[in-house]
This record gives C-alpha cells, sequence and structure tokens, in this order.
C-alpha cells in the first residue's frame, strides 16, 4: 500500500512563496512562528479544565471587556511568537489600547506589521465552545531600520498581504491567505504539524443559514429586521426558510459559512451605533479570507477592505459570507435603511 502523502503548512508556504514576488522568506518564517503559537495555545486550550486557564483574570481590557485569564495567556504567546520571528516590527492587539513596538536591530529592520485578536470568543472556553485566533499581515510603510509607527496599522485592508485564523474546536484548524485563494490546514498531534486538510476552499455562492444575535432584534436597522423576516419565511423556490445558527464567536461562526455557505451579520445597533466588531483586526482579515473564498464583505454600504482605519480600534458593521446572500442583504439595507 503506498504512503499516504502529507503536506505540512511549512511546506506548502515554501511552495507557494515564489507566487509571491517580493517574498524572500521573511513571510514564510512569519507564518511559521504564527503556527507555534497556535500549537502552544491549542495544548492549553485541551487542558482548560485541568490548569488555571478558565474564568476572569481581574483586568478590563481596552475594550472595556473583562479579560480571561486565557485572553491574557493567548496575548502573551502570540506577542512573544512574532518579536523572536524577526520579521515582525510591531503589532496592534485587542488586548492593548496602543501598538507594541519591538525596539531591537532585527525587528526594526523588519518589513511586516501584524493585527491581532489572540483570543477570539475567549468567554466560551468556560462552556467548552469552540475560540479562535484572527490575525492579519501588512508590509510596513514607515522606514526600515526605525521603529514602527501608528501609521503602518492604520492600512485599507486591501493593503493586506495575509490574514487568518485559527479555531480551536473538536480539532485545531488554520486557516489563511495570501491573495492566492485559501487554505486550510488541520493540527495532527501525532506528529506536532499543520498538515493541509481543505486545499482551496470556495465558499458557496449561496447558503441556508443566516448567523446574528437576534436578541438585539428591536435595536436592528429596519433594514436588517426586514432581512431576518425574509429569511424566516417559507418559499420553496428559494429554499426557505433558512435556519439560524449563531455561535457568538466569530471564529467559529464564519469558519462554519465559510464551508456550508450562509451569511453572517453584526449590524450597527441602537447601543453600538458605529457596530461592535474590530476593523482591523477582525473585520479586514475575515473579508479578505471571504472574498479570495469567493465570498464576500461589506459594512451594509461599502467593502469592508475599501475602508479606511481612523483609529487603531475602530468598530464598524460586519455582513459577510456567501456572495449572493450578502448582497441580498445589502439590499433590504438600501431598501429599508440603517
Amino acid at each position: 500500500m503506498k504512503g499516504y502523502k502529507i503536506t505540512t503548512l511549512n511546506e506548502f508556504i515554501v511552495r507557494r512563496q515564489a507566487n509571491i514576488p517580493y517574498a524572500k522568506g521573511e513571510l514564510s518564517n512569519l507564518l511559521h512562528h504564527i503556527s507555534i503559537a497556535a500549537k502552544v495555545l491549542h495544548k492549553k486550550v485541551n487542558k482548560a479544565g485541568l490548569v488555571d486557564v478558565l474564568g476572569e483574570a481581574g483586568n478590563i481590557n481596552i475594550q472595556g471587556e473583562t479579560q480571561q485569564k486565557l485572553d491574557v495567556f493567548a496575548d502573551m504567546q502570540f506577542t512573544a511568537a512574532l518579536s523572536n520571528s524577526g520579521e515582525c516590527c510591531g503589532i496592534a492587539s485587542e488586548e492593548n489600547q496602543e501598538i507594541i513596538t519591538f525596539d531591537d536591530q532585527l525587528s526594526n529592520d523588519a518589513k511586516y506589521i501584524v493585527c491581532m485578536d489572540p483570543l477570539d470568543g475567549s468567554s466560551n472556553i468556560d462552556v467548552n465552545v469552540s475560540i479562535g485566533t484572527i490575525f492579519s499581515i501588512y508590509r510596513r510603510i514607515s522606514p526600515r531600520g526605525q521603529k514602527a509607527q501608528l501609521e503602518d496599522f492604520l492600512q485599507e485592508g486591501n493593503k493586506q498581504i495575509a490574514a487568518g485564523y485559527i479555531i480551536y474546536g473538536s480539532s485545531t484548524m488554520l486557516v489563511y491567505t495570501t491573495g492566492l485563494g485559501v487554505n486550510g490546514f488541520t493540527l495532527d498531534t501525532g506528529i506536532g504539524e499543520f498538515c493541509l486538510s481543505h486545499p482551496d476552499i470556495k465558499t458557496p455562492m449561496d447558503g441556508k443559514i443566516y448567523s446574528l444575535n437576534e436578541g438585539n432584534y428591536n435595536k436592528f436597522p429596519e433594514g436588517v429586521k426586514k432581512y431576518i423576516k425574509y429569511c424566516q419565511e417559507e418559499d420553496k423556490a428559494t429554499n426557505r426558510p433558512y435556519s439560524a445558527r449563531y455561535i457568538g464567536s466569530l471564529v467559529a461562526d464564519f469558519h462554519r459559512n465559510l464551508l456550508k455557505g450562509g451569511v453572517f451579520i453584526y449590524p450597527e445597533t441602537a447601543s453600538a451605533p458605529t457596530g461592535k466588531l474590530r476593523l482591523l483586526y477582525e473585520c479586514n482579515p475575515m473579508a479578505f479570507i471571504a472574498e479570495q473564498a469567493g465570498g464576500k464583505a461589506n459594512d451594509g454600504e461599502i467593502r469592508i477592505m475599501d475602508l479606511k482605519p481612523k483609529t487603531l480600534h475602530q468598530r464598524v458593521p460586519l455582513y459577510t459570507g456567501s456572495k449572493n446572500m450578502v448582497e441580498n442583504a445589502e439590499n433590504f439595507i438600501q431598501k429599508h435603511g440603517k
């Protein structure tokens, strides 16, 4: 019997490197270090009930949210991995008010900056629900040889050179794109490597799942309310009603819809008029992945990756998923208003 051919993440990245004109190994090394931090976090997540990482850390982060112990651990692990890579001159993290710069000669000469949400949906860890990590990579604007500047991070999403997420669920998967399609890798714990399991992911043009927090229904814009009613109506010609599925972890909801087809909506509300999700390290990377898989992402009107960031922790509405479903939701917004 012929042996099964396994393609590891590192092998895949090196092979694809030749298709990126300006990449000379630095990007490959950076992605490799992100995967190392993901493996460390995977181990900690899998032992969450046995080690002291459940519950609150007792701190409030810049978002005004109570930090979980695993939030702090994840932020430390990914920050350390990116610093040790020597390929990253600075990071922007959900957990920190200001950018973090790595002020040593090797890092100052690095080409890249990283925006990240180290642990998305961390409150779900206490009840054993899937959580994730989101990351986004840009080429710096400021001159190499100096410390990274805020301007390096306030770039439009269409300037991303790579983006991805890691989902820690029944298995741990890393999904990423460098603008050449989307590929998924599952962690084989037996050999300690991420192995190609979902090559060239294409999200369906249509789906039967709509994902949003209907508990906020009364605060939603009129167009969103009308779209929800549309999703719930029975119509055999359009395969309705759709199924409502909402986990409350962006990575988990997005990942399901990416593979099965569906739309994820987190609109502006009466209590959050600019939306809740962060543009730099949540919406932009997910939008890049969605588009590369054949889907779509906008704020109800404008393409997410065309929005010009004004602040590090800027919040925006997000409509993303199967192309036809996002466009239909967009039509309801245009017709009935925000």
